[in-house]
């Protein structure tokens, strides 16, 4: 590689990309973090996302194809010190793969489309690993969109990026929308809106979850406000069999969501095929 090491915590460009470990910079900057080969790898997939790549020896060796996929399209790739990386990297053990990134957010206009039949809606989520788990299981369960709420966590904090394992780059994401704003968008497009809550009087077992869906997603310790609950279409609750108090942020929309992808694969199944001309 082509270069000296950086070894200097203080240099202008180990600081740069440091600062982002702060919203304000990000907002400012418009860019985040990426950490690890799978956020790294899928982030690369897209195009003119990453801006900078840092690696270690070690992890330049380990993952090559990424390193080298990152200079033939023409990234900037800098080797860095262990002690470089420790101070970028946001975790106690670092992978030596970092990425600079331009944000990857779309407007609430255009995640939305005449195809859009399932959609992750995170209203006042707060723990930014509970809101990345709630990505990838939207990813996952092939959601259309998920969109973050003005009252949500920073889909680019950092831990919230680890813990989509890479979704964030999947599909499209939404931030900063209002909820109602959200609710009257998604509803306009068709689909109906079920707000997850632990008091619903109907559970998963109660209602047809076949047709187009978005799902609103309340904060961890107290749910979702009364007034975000009269918006909703229905309330509905995860049944509980067991002797369990509860399901935690993440769990209950994984079950939620996929609970929805496999009754519209089952009706699209059901379908008549159509005619041929």
């Amino acid at each position: 590689m082509a270069g000296s090491e950086l070894t200097n915590i203080k240099s202008p460009r180990v600081k740069a990309a440091r600062r982002l470990t702060k919203r304000a910079f990000r907002d400012r900057d418009r860019s985040f973090l990426a950490e690890g080969p799978q956020a790294v790898r899928e982030a690369l997939a897209l195009d003119d996302v990453v801006t900078e790549l840092f690696t270690t020896a070690e992890a330049e060796s380990r993952h090559a194809e990424i390193v080298a996929a990152a200079r033939d399209a023409g990234i900037p790739v800098h080797r860095a010190s262990g002690e470089v990386m420790a101070e970028l990297a946001q975790t106690v053990t670092p992978q030596g793969l970092l990425a600079v990134c331009r944000f990857v957010h779309v407007p609430l206009e255009r995640s939305l489309t005449d195809e859009t039949r399932l959609v992750a809606v995170l209203a006042h989520v707060r723990d930014p690993g509970n809101a990345g788990t709630v990505l990838r299981a939207a990813d996952a369960a092939g959601a259309d969109a998920v969109v973050f709420t003005d009252a949500s966590v920073d889909p680019y904090n950092g831990k919230c990026v680890r813990a989509s394992a890479g979704s964030l780059f999947h599909l499209p994401v939404v931030t900063g929308a209002p909820v109602t704003q959200a609710v009257r968008a998604l509803k306009d497009a068709g689909l109906r809106v079920l707000a997850a809550d632990g008091a619903g009087e109907r559970t998963l077992d109660d209602v047809d979850l076949s047709g187009p869906t978005a799902w609103i997603f309340g904060n961890e310790a107290w749910g979702l406000p009364k007034e975000i609950l009269e918006l909703a279409d229905d309330v509905v609750r995860v049944p509980i069999y067991g002797r369990a108090e509860s399901l935690n942020l993440a769990t209950a929309a994984a079950v939620c969501l996929y609970a929805s992808a496999r009754s519209q694969r089952a009706a699209g199944a059901q379908s008549p095929a159509p005619k041929l001309p």
